[in-house]
C-alpha cells in the first residue's frame, strides 16, 4: 500500500469513528427490545405486551392495510396523509416513525391503538417501527437487529389480532437492515421472525421497508416467503421507491384474498405508501 493510500485509509477509518461517536451523542441506543403503547390495560412482559381479549380487527371480513416508511416525519404534509391512512385502514404499519409531540398528540386524539418497537431515541423521542390499529392486539412483541457497521438497530413488531372468522391474524412489521454487504445479519433478521410463522396457524401479513436494494437481498426475502407460504402483493399502481431498479417496500400475505393493492407517490415522505384491501377466507 502506498503512503497516499495509507493516509486515505486512516482518514476514512477516522471519519467513521468520529461520525459514530457524534451519532452516539445525538442518538440514544436502548439495547433491549421493548413495546411502547397507549394501551394501559394489557399485561407488559418486556419485550411483549399481552391482552386476554379484544375485538376483531376486520370489518365484516374486509381488512384494509397501509404500509409506509414515514421518514421520521421530516417532510411536510406527513400528518395530513397519516390521518387519512388511519381513518381509512384497519391497520397502518409505519417504519422510521418518530414518537414526536405532534405524532403523540394525533394518536392521543384518535381512537386508535399504537404499538412501537423502539430502535433508538432522538433526543426525547423514540424512533422505530409502529403499528397503528383499530383494536387492541392479543399479543405484540418487539425485536431489535443491530446494523453491523453503524450498530444502530432496526426494529420489528410481531402482533396477533383477532379476526371475525375466529382465526387470528399474524402481522409482522419489519424495517430491514441496510449496511450489511455479506448479508449475514440481514438473514438473521428474517430468521428471527421464523418462530412466529412456525407457531401461527392462519392468515398472516409480512410488510415493511425491507431495504431490498440489490438482487441478493430480494432473493433472501423471496426464499423466506416461499418457506412460509407467503404471496407477494401485486400492485395495480406501483410507484414504490426503488434503488438500482429494486423496490424497497413490500407486502406479503397468506390465507387471505387480495382485493387490490396500490403504491402511490407522495411528497410527504421519501417512500411511497402501500395501500391494500383483503377479504378473509370463510372458516367452516
Amino acid at each position: 500500500m502506498t503512503q497516499h493510500k495509507k493516509i486515505m485509509a486512516i482518514a476514512v477509518v477516522g471519519f467513521f469513528w468520529v461520525s459514530y461517536f457524534v451519532m452516539s451523542y445525538v442518538f440514544s441506543l436502548n439495547g433491549m427490545p421493548k413495546v411502547l403503547s397507549n394501551e394501559e390495560s394489557g399485561v407488559v412482559e418486556q419485550p411483549c405486551l399481552y391482552q386476554t381479549n379484544g375485538a376483531s380487527i376486520d370489518q365484516s371480513g374486509q381488512l384494509s392495510i397501509a404500509v409506509w416508511n414515514i421518514y421520521k416525519q421530516q417532510k411536510s404534509n406527513w400528518l395530513i396523509e397519516l390521518k387519512q391512512m388511519v381513518s381509512t385502514n384497519h391497520l397502518v404499519l409505519l417504519q422510521e416513525a418518530k414518537l414526536s409531540s405532534a405524532l403523540l398528540q394525533f394518536l392521543s386524539a384518535s381512537s386508535s391503538f399504537y404499538f412501537m418497537a423502539e430502535a433508538f431515541r432522538m433526543g426525547r423521542s423514540s424512533v422505530g417501527v409502529m403499528t397503528i390499529s383499530d383494536t387492541m392486539s392479543l399479543r405484540t412483541c418487539a425485536l431489535l437487529s443491530a446494523e453491523p457497521w453503524i450498530r444502530f438497530p432496526k426494529s420489528t413488531l410481531i402482533s396477533e389480532f383477532l379476526l371475525s372468522n375466529n382465526q387470528t391474524l399474524l402481522v409482522v412489521n419489519l424495517h430491514g437492515i441496510n449496511f450489511d454487504w455479506r448479508l449475514i445479519h440481514y438473514k438473521e433478521q428474517f430468521n428471527a421472525i421464523s418462530d412466529a410463522f412456525e407457531r401461527h396457524d392462519g392468515p398472516a401479513i409480512l410488510a415493511g421497508d425491507f431495504n431490498t436494494w440489490r438482487l441478493e437481498r430480494q432473493l433472501i426475502v423471496k426464499e423466506f416467503a416461499q418457506k412460509w407460504g407467503l404471496t407477494e402483493a401485486v400492485f395495480d399502481v406501483d410507484q414504490r421507491v426503488a434503488v438500482f431498479n429494486f423496490p424497497l417496500d413490500h407486502l406479503f400475505f397468506k390465507e387471505m384474498k387480495l382485493v387490490h393493492a396500490d403504491a402511490f407517490h407522495t411528497q410527504a415522505s421519501d417512500h411511497s405508501p402501500i395501500l391494500a384491501r383483503f377479504h378473509l377466507n370463510t372458516v367452516e
